[in-house]
Formats: structure tokens, sequence, C-alpha cells
């Protein structure tokens, strides 16, 4: 559902950031600054779509972790423990117990045994890709909500733009 239009003789904040003025909203407080960050603005947004994709996930029994290592893994099977810690951005042993979780409700099988210094491989099961499935669903309910005021046009436009610079971001991170 769009915004409500701003109050007779208030600018609403695309107006006033094309016009390069300042503005505040309700709810998630923007700054009262020319021009607000978009690194701000990102983060904000960032957030609050967490905790909606977090919302909707709770519907089917996931987190964002889980969501994480499923997506991972439907890529790029037999990683290991370690590896999908790196590339999901917490320690080996966080993601131990994500996927400890994910064995436990047939979604991820370990190939090789268990054991010290043996490196697991994981692969996702039948359990798993259908988990995987319905947590995208409610990632795409979450972009649905999150891009409903917008046309067509708009919404391929901000994901292209959104898509290079997270690509030119983690390629000059990375350093390839």
């Amino acid at each position: 559902m769009p915004e409500p239009p701003p109050p007779p003789g208030q600018l609403s904040p695309p107006e006033a950031l094309s016009r390069g003025e300042a503005f505040s909203q309700r709810g998630p407080q923007l700054p009262d600054v020319e021009v607000p960050s978009v690194a701000f603005l990102l983060s904000g947004l960032g957030r609050i779509v967490r905790e909606e994709i977090e919302d909707e996930l709770r519907g089917v029994d996931m987190s964002l972790r889980h969501l994480s290592a499923l997506g991972h893994l439907s890529r790029a099977p037999g990683m290991s423990y370690s590896e999908l810690g790196r590339r999901a951005g917490v320690t080996a042993q966080s993601m131990q117990a994500t996927l400890r979780q994910l064995e436990a409700l047939g979604a991820v099988e370990r190939v090789t045994l268990a054991g010290r210094g043996r490196t697991a491989e994981l692969h996702l099961t039948a359990v798993g890709r259908d988990l995987l499935a319905r947590g995208r669903d409610a990632v795409r309910r979450v972009d649905e909500s999150l891009l409903g005021g917008l046309a067509t046009d708009e919404k391929a436009q901000l994901t292209e733009l959104l898509l290079r610079t997270f690509t030119e971001v983690a390629e000059r991170r990375t350093g390839r």
C-alpha cells in the first residue's frame, strides 16, 4: 500500500530529496539533513527488511541463518561447516549449531563420517529443498510488500542499481 500523502505544505521525502531540502518522517526517523546518506538509508532499510524477513520465516519455522545455509548448500553441495560459516559471515561453531538444527529436521545430511579432523561434506535432502523453497517464498512476500508501491520499471531499475552496487562493493572488498 502506498504511503499517504504528506500534510498540506509539507514535502514528501522524495520531493524533499529532489529539491535538496530537509525533511523528517514518522516511523523510522530519517535525519534532518539536506540529503540523507545513502549508506544510512540502506542501513535503516536493511534493519527493517531483515525483521520482516525473520517474521515471515518464523511462519515456516525457519530463521534467516537457516535460509542462508540452505541457499549456500543448494548452490555448492558438499561444503564444510567452515566454508559455510565464511560465506554466511559467521563462525564455524555458529554454523555448526545452525546445521545441527537443520540435520535434526532432516533438511541437511552429512555425507562424510563425523569425527575430529574430518571435513564434513554437507548436502541438502528433499526436505531441505522443500524448506528452501518455502523460505524463498517467504522472502518473495517481503519483496512484494517492500516494492508494492513501485511501478514495474522502477522495481527493475532499483534491482539493477542495487545489484550493480552490491557487486562492485563485494569485488572491492575481496580485491577482485
